[in-house]
């Protein structure tokens, strides 16, 4: 049926009910319009980068820098052009571990970067002198400039130059900021990383992680929305489960270095291997069905979504903790509400390797019932 011959068969009541639809669906998004110079933007970015401790930080489902070095040279031309920068989007995550009582929450008012990474550690990699431009089209007679050969003054008004953000504010979920993050690059119909890996690393360990994604009771406990779904999260879910169980003492802080890595190494295994890695993750589903009331979700609201953070904790420490007792009973499942869980798994807990392994290890010790 062609399009045309659609829209004459909408009647009213079918304009009413998508009419209730929009409404039903429509997310509230509280946000300010802020301007921040870039000294201020590449200080906030830069200062406790190292221990993933900076006020404005990139999240674990962003991508790596992927920028060559002539496109970041046309964007740091563009700036000294005086041309229109797009805004960057930010969140605030103040308020993302919190259930009840804010005051016993840690806030630490960091900001998450949503789009806009590849400017941003752009224009650092650029003030600190590790950019050196090359390939412009307008201003030639910068080719081979780093920031430090530029007069003093021009170095100044660079840094001053201002830069709109968009700034979500805390009452936005993660889902509303991933959901934020696709339909922003969208534009481009680029695959997600998750999509790019089932392309290029078919096996028989990416037919498991199929597999097992499509578990009902996974899916249930997970509260996977059917948006997620499509993005192929739940695959994204298993996979990362397995990596950090088997690797997390090895993780490197990028993500999806770490996770290829993991999946061209076992996408060789055997059929006992897969057999017996598909065993771990029934028990460890039957586990949080039989002792975790929410599942795996965000706080005491069942429709939440689960984090990957949070899914990440409780899955791979209670699969440890199942490892050294085959029969268990949690001790507690009371650290749930705990402010030390919560400050493991919030939005901006995770990144580096000793916060990766603490945490994991901190639900197993937990689950296991030595607290520490």
């Amino acid at each position: 049926m062609s399009n045309n011959l659609l829209s004459n068969n909408i009647t009213e009541q079918m304009q009413e009910e998508a009419e209730i639809q929009i409404r039903d669906k429509k997310k509230v998004v509280d946000y300010n319009t802020i301007e921040y110079p870039i000294e201020v933007i590449v200080q906030k970015y830069l200062t406790g980068l190292d221990d993933d401790s900076n006020e404005l930080f990139i999240p674990d489902y962003q991508r790596a820098m992927i920028w060559d070095e002539k496109r970041q040279s046309k964007f740091i031309e563009s700036i000294l052009l005086g041309l229109p920068i797009p805004y960057i989007f930010v969140a605030d995550t103040s308020g993302e571990a919190v259930d009840d009582n804010l005051l016993e929450t840690k806030d630490l008012a960091r900001l998450e970067i949503i789009d806009g990474t590849q400017r941003i550690r752009t224009l650092a990699r650029f003030v600190n002198n590790e950019l050196c431009l090359q390939d412009l089209e307008k201003l030639d007679k910068l080719t081979g400039f780093r920031f430090s050969s530029l007069p003093i003054a021009r170095q100044r008004r660079f840094q001053r130059t201002t830069i709109r953000m968009i700034q979500l504010t805390e009452d936005a979920d993660e889902e509303t900021r991933r959901d934020l993050f696709e339909r922003i690059n969208t534009g481009s119909v680029e695959l997600n990383e998750m999509e790019k890996l089932r392309g290029i690393r078919r096996g028989n360990f990416l037919d498991l992680i199929d597999e097992l994604a499509k578990y009902p009771k996974f899916i249930h406990l997970c509260a996977f929305t059917a948006p997620s779904i499509k993005r192929v999260e739940p695959q994204e879910f298993v996979l990362r489960f397995f990596a950090f169980l088997n690797n997390y003492q090895y993780f490197n802080k990028n993500i999806n270095e770490f996770l290829d890595n993991y999946l061209k190494e076992l996408n060789n295994a055997d059929k006992n291997t897969l057999e017996s890695m598909k065993n771990e993750f029934y028990a460890m589903i039957d586990f949080v069905e039989m002792y975790f009331p929410r599942g795996f979700r965000q706080g005491k609201n069942k429709d939440r979504t689960t984090t990957r953070i949070k899914f990440e904790s409780l899955a791979v420490g209670i699969t440890l903790a199942l490892r050294e007792q085959n029969n268990l009973k949690p001790a507690s499942v009371d650290f749930l509400d705990s402010n030390k869980f919560r400050d493991f798994t919030s939005s901006d807990a995770s990144s580096s390797k000793n916060k990766v392994i603490r945490r994991l290890e901190y639900v197993r010790d937990q689950i296991l019932g030595k607290v520490k």
